[in-house]
């Protein structure tokens, strides 16, 4: 009987993304070999974090096991961006992969789904008229660089640029490399998977965060601040719009939230560019390392975290002239139900 549901769930799901797919798109990942550390030993830790290499080669990262099937969460919440905010507005799915998609030595292989095909799947569930940015396949070619952090579940601003050049690409904006960016390095940084983890040899393995910041770019940020309950989720209040900087200067483990000081605030950056173009992210914290490549790109680039965002979310595109909004995720929450409703209640709260 259980081999029957089973069954019967899983050709729901499929129908479900067969009938996404009438009017989809075809858009084949990348190939991907680990070429990284593929005779790795590997080790399962707490919190389902896996652990290869030792000192300056360390990895600690979750595993995946989300299904294709799951990514249906994801596209019919991109689905309905495009259908509520229709033509006017060119609508972009960013989902990021996690470092297990790159970083998994063939001994740990059994523990992971394989992230390529749950991607496909998303992809091929997706209306025509969403613009894709497919990640996965942008960074399969960097995996030897630092494009993801060693000691936290957050890929590296590295990983972020070249995120954020695909999103130019495909948005037809301009783009500049990095030969137009300072480098800042923060010694010393340890993340959250030895919290997850609670194994030590994350903590003795300490990383160099490092982060980039637009040389020559003219540009202003206004932040709208939250005010939160003790629980630090409940927006109690805010604080009249305010200008700051971009990048704070943080030390050690806090070094995530050198991007706009983290996800507490409405952020709306205004740049020298001239060309109409008015993007919105709305994101996890993935999506923090990415609006300060796109200075050189877009004219307004405006950044809304989606668990913390109390506003109606049509109503603030159309109030700002938004002309790109980029809806982006980690895989994790691209195969959530409840993370993927959150992102949808926002346009119609």
């Amino acid at each position: 009987m259980k081999n029957i549901l089973q069954a019967t769930l899983l050709l729901i799901a499929t129908l479900t993304l067969t009938s996404f797919s009438l009017s989809a798109q075809n858009i084949k990942v990348a190939s991907y070999t680990n070429t990284v550390n593929p005779n790795d030993a590997a080790r399962m830790a707490s919190g389902g974090v896996i652990i290869t290499g030792k000192g300056s080669t360390l990895r600690a990262f979750s595993s995946f096991n989300s299904s294709p099937s799951t990514a249906v969460a994801c596209a019919d919440c991109i689905n309905f961006y495009k259908t509520t905010l229709g033509n006017s507005v060119n609508v972009y799915l960013m989902a990021v992969p996690s470092a297990a998609a790159y970083y998994t030595p063939n001994s740990a292989k059994s523990w992971n789904r394989n992230q390529g095909e749950v991607l496909e799947a998303l992809y091929a569930a997706v209306n025509s008229n969403v613009k894709i940015v497919d990640v996965y396949s942008a960074l399969t070619s960097h995996a030897s660089e630092g494009i993801y952090l060693r000691t936290d579940h957050h890929w590296a601003p590295l990983g972020g640029y070249y995120a954020a050049k695909e999103l130019a690409r495909v948005a037809g904006v301009p783009f500049k490399d990095l030969s137009h960016y300072d480098t800042v390095n923060v010694p010393n940084y340890v993340g959250s998977m030895y919290g997850y983890s609670k194994d030590a040899s994350v903590k003795n393995s300490p990383e160099t965060f490092v982060y980039h910041k637009p040389r020559g770019a003219n540009y202003t940020t206004t932040y709208i601040e939250y005010r939160l309950a003790s629980d630090k989720r409940t927006i109690i209040g805010e604080g009249r719009p305010t200008q700051g900087s971009y990048f704070y200067n943080l030390q050690g483990s806090g070094a995530y939230c050198t991007f706009m000081g983290g996800d507490y605030k409405i952020t709306q950056v205004r740049t020298g560019v001239n060309n109409g173009r008015r993007m919105l992210i709305v994101k996890d914290s993935f999506g923090n390392t990415v609006p300060g490549y796109l200075f050189f790109s877009f004219e307004e680039i405006h950044v809304v975290d989606f668990r913390y965002f109390n506003k109606n979310l049509k109503n603030y595109i159309e109030s700002h002239n938004i002309t790109d909004v980029v809806v982006e995720c980690n895989i994790a929450f691209a195969c959530s139900q409840k993370s993927m409703s959150s992102y949808k209640r926002l346009l119609t709260k």
